[in-house]
């Protein structure tokens, strides 16, 4: 694998069993030339955490769609300080306009809601790691 191949991990944190969009955007994203790792549904904040260590990842998109994001992505921001990760973090899915600060200070570099495009996405991972 060259250098130069952007390692994304996309996570379903939490109970939150829909999963449509975050496959939509891992073959987007793998469509884009990127290697992509896709944790499944219900993962916990450490199973996020050390799949992105043990992969080795630059970026890690979290889809959420449960309202739990308040209190599982600080968790997942936890988790990767103990291991050292400084990777860029994005998220998507449904997320008010009232935490979208919250979690920006926390992190998270970019939020993509409903009718976010997947070539959206993709260029600013794209800008992020580059």
């Amino acid at each position: 694998m060259p250098p130069d191949v952007i390692r994304v991990l996309v996570g379903k944190p939490g109970l939150d069993g829909h999963d449509r969009g975050a496959k939509v955007i891992a073959r987007a994203l793998r469509d884009a030339g990127m290697e992509v790792i896709y944790t499944g549904i219900r993962q916990t904040p450490e199973m996020i955490a050390e799949a992105a260590f043990q992969e080795d990842v630059d970026v890690i998109g979290l889809s959420i769609l449960s309202g739990a994001h308040m209190e599982l992505f600080p968790k997942i921001f936890d988790a990767l300080e103990e291991r050292g990760m400084g990777v860029v973090v994005v998220a998507g899915g449904i997320i008010p306009e009232a935490d979208r600060p919250t979690l920006e200070a926390m992190g998270v570099r970019a939020i993509f809601g409903p009718g976010a495009t997947t070539s959206e996405v993709a260029e600013f991972i794209r800008g992020a790691v580059m």
